[in-house]
């Protein structure tokens, strides 16, 4: 199972921990279960198998120690978040970033509509953004029917995501005090 590199592309990193601990949810947050449904069949080598054990151990301990058994997100994923909303809000205040504000203003109908439709206003844009792509992400997994709306809403998200993924990781890399 590969990971994806947090620092080349953070977006897709944080919707692979949020399937992370949705697959540990469904395995009970059982690392044997886990171990032998995931780790067995997708790791090569004796190394690999450990380490992979280890990192799902730490995991499953963190969501324990979280209250995360049934739902939620852990504090590290939530602080991604958070890094990237500050991110976010220093882009659109820059005026040298006119193309991740254009971006944003055309994303933000689709925000301001999947916030309306979730009746959860106290989530942040990106959240909402996030949830979007990762509702979307297991519509597909499902082989469910995704309707054009919703198709052109994710597209628009996706390429907010990916800009600010790019600037997030411009930004790392530079480390101009961001």
């Amino acid at each position: 199972m590969m990971i994806p590199n947090k620092q080349e592309n953070i977006a897709e990193y944080l919707l692979f921990m949020w399937q992370t601990e949705d697959l540990l949810r469904a395995y009970g947050l059982d690392l044997d279960k886990v171990a032998q449904s995931i780790i067995d069949s997708s790791y090569q080598t004796v190394e690999e198998r450990e380490n992979a054990r280890d990192r799902y151990e730490g995991l499953i301990l963190m969501m324990r120690s979280e209250g995360l058994q049934k739902e939620g997100h852990l504090q590290i994923n939530k602080n991604i978040l958070i890094d990237l909303t500050d991110v976010h809000l220093r882009l659109l205040k820059d005026p040298k970033e006119s193309e991740y504000i254009g971006t944003y203003y055309n994303t933000l109908p689709h925000i301001v509509a999947l916030r309306a439709k979730s009746g959860n206003k106290q989530v942040s844009e990106l959240e909402t953004c996030f949830t979007a792509l990762y509702g979307y992400l297991l519509l597909k997994l499902q082989k469910r029917e995704i309707w054009g709306e919703t198709q052109a809403a994710v597209a628009q998200i996706t390429a907010l995501l990916r800009l600010l993924s790019i600037k997030y990781r411009t930004i790392d890399k530079e480390d101009v005090g961001f």
